[in-house]
Formats: structure tokens, C-alpha cells, sequence
């Protein structure tokens, strides 16, 4: 079974995300008969803005959220068992606030947020789900007291926006949303962990025997992007080496011909683009002392 490797990634790749924005505890046990809740996000208390950039996912977690993933189409038992695990949560609060004699708000009350990959119209009827205005399509509220939605994750629209919760779907779902996240910008804060975790995920699944269609496919979309990418890293390696290298010559040949240079000067060298170096290194034939390096340096940053 494969399930629990998707599990494992979906539960790794929620605290990547959200690990910044506040405390997550993954597999958190609940009282009564064994029950684990697969993400329990605590927001901080000073929240960051920067959560935005997580979409929808990020405006689940601007307040405490259950987060619980599926694979595979979330049964209609699954999605009592979870209503059940917020149930006993809200429960403990109570305690804990009556033992504390102080009144439980609302606003610390998680809400549970079911994550599906498909989901039948049938089956949202017998929860009683209704969309709210304000919020995407493929978001399937409960009524209010039960602090309980539904996401389709097959329904969601495909925008940045809803990136973050697309990558957590199946077959072309999720294939897509891996050519949107591979297509990020290189500096974008969650593109490399992202793409590492579903490598991973790959890695895992590549070792298992008995694997889905969907798996299978999900490797084979994977496969060129991988190797893509440590080819890339291989480069950007051998690039490092060589500036480095570059530098470091660079550095001798200056201390021979003007002196031991300063920390400063040093770290405005080392600065440098690996084009810059190679210019620095037949400028410096010409340098007899600290300023004509100095001047050097400051025609860089013109």
C-alpha cells in the first residue's frame, strides 16, 4: 500500500509550509479510542504577512485549523472520524478553560479543514454543504457550528492561489500543479523544499511494488524534472567551484603585487559575478596599491 507514503509526504510537506507561521504538530493524539489528527496548527500570535503567499492554505491558517489529507476520496465514515477528533479537541479546551476559569473564545477553537482529491455532489448533500460567498469554488462549508469544511481539491480553480492544495491532489491535478511549482521563480521561499519533499516522495514510491496508475504516472511525470534538476545542481556546483577557485587565486595575486588585503575588500571581492573576476584578474596587472583596487571595485557598483 502506498497511502502511507502519501500520508507521510502530505503531513511533511503541511509543517514545511506552515512551520513558519506558528506551531504544527503532525500526528497529534486525541483522548478517547486512539485517534491521531494528521495537522494541528496553532497560528502565532504576531502573524506574519508573508502567509499570503500561501494562498488559500495560508487563509486556513490564519486562525487554529485541523488539517486532515486524504489520498484517495475521503468516505463518508472518514469524514465523521474527523469531525469527531475537532469534537474532542473543542471538548479539551473546554476543560482547560473551565479548569483555568476563563471563558473559551471562539476564535480559539480550531477549525477543521478535510482535504479530498474528489468528492461525490452525493456525498456533500448528506453533509449538508454549502459554498460561502467570498471563497473559492471546490471550498464545501458545514453548517457554522460544526466549524467544518470540505475541500474538493479536483474542484479547486487553477490559480497560484490554490497551488498549495492542488499539489496535494491526484492524477492531473497534481501533475499540473508540479509543472507550476518547478516553474517558479529559483528565489521563490517554498519552491526548493517543495520540490525536495515531492522528489522525495518519488524516491519512496519508485522502491514500492505494488503501485497505483496514479503513482506510476506521477513517476514518469517526475522523472525528466529530477534529473533536470540535479543536472542543474551538478552545474551550479561546478560553477560555485570555479568562482571560488577563481577568487582565491585572484586574492594571491593581490597580496603579492599590493599587500595583504583587508576583511572588507575581501568580501567585496568575493561578492563578484565570475565575469567581474575574470576581469578583476587582468585589471589587477595594472594595480600598485589599495586605491587603484578600491577604485576598481567601486566602478563595479556603477
Amino acid at each position: 500500500m502506498t497511502r502511507f507514503i502519501h500520508d507521510k509526504f502530505a503531513k511533511d510537506y503541511l509543517e514545511e509550509l506552515l512551520k513558519d507561521y506558528g506551531e504544527v504538530k503532525a500526528s497529534e493524539k486525541v483522548s478517547g479510542e486512539i485517534k491521531e489528527i494528521d495537522v494541528l496548527f496553532t497560528p502565532a500570535k504576531q502573524q506574519s504577512s508573508n502567509i499570503e503567499i500561501l494562498g488559500l492554505l495560508g487563509r486556513f491558517a490564519q486562525q487554529p485549523a485541523i488539517i486532515e489529507p486524504y489520498r484517495n476520496p475521503a468516505s463518508t465514515d472518514e469524514i465523521c472520524d474527523c469531525i469527531l477528533k475537532l469534537l474532542e479537541i473543542k471538548a479539551l479546551l473546554r476543560r482547560e478553560a473551565k479548569a483555568n476559569k476563563t471563558k473559551l473564545q471562539d476564535s480559539e477553537i480550531p477549525k477543521l479543514w478535510v482535504l479530498t482529491p474528489t468528492i461525490s455532489e452525493t456525498r456533500l448533500s448528506s453533509f449538508g454543504t454549502m459554498q460561502k460567498a467570498g471563497w473559492l469554488s471546490g471550498v464545501h462549508f458545514l453548517p457554522n457550528a460544526l466549524r467544518t469544511a470540505i475541500v474538493a481539491i479536483h474542484q479547486l480553480p487553477q490559480t497560484p492561489e490554490t497551488l498549495w492544495l492542488r499539489l496535494l491532489g491526484r492524477g492531473s491535478v497534481q501533475s499540473q500543479a508540479i509543472i507550476e511549482l518547478q516553474a517558479l521563480p529559483l528565489d521563490h521561499p517554498y519552491q526548493k523544499a517543495t520540490l525536495e519533499l515531492v522528489y522525495n516522495l518519488r524516491e519512496n514510491l519508485r522502491v514500492n511494488q505494488e503501485l497505483e496508475a496514479d503513482d506510476r504516472e506521477l513517476i514518469m511525470r517526475l522523472e525528466p524534472l529530477y534529473q533536470r534538476d540535479r543536472e542543474q545542481a551538478k552545474e551550479e556546483g561546478r560553477q560555485e567551484g570555479r568562482q571560488e577557485g577563481r577568487q582565491n587565486l585572484i586574492l594571491r595575486q593581490l597580496n603579492r603585487r599590493i599587500g595583504e588585503i583587508d576583511t572588507s575588500l575581501i568580501e567585496r571581492i568575493q561578492g563578484l559575478s565570475l565575469a567581474q573576476l575574470e576581469n578583476l584578474g587582468e585589471a589587477l596587472l595594472d594595480f600598485s596599491s589599495f586605491a587603484d583596487l578600491e577604485t576598481w571595485l567601486n566602478q563595479q557598483s556603477i
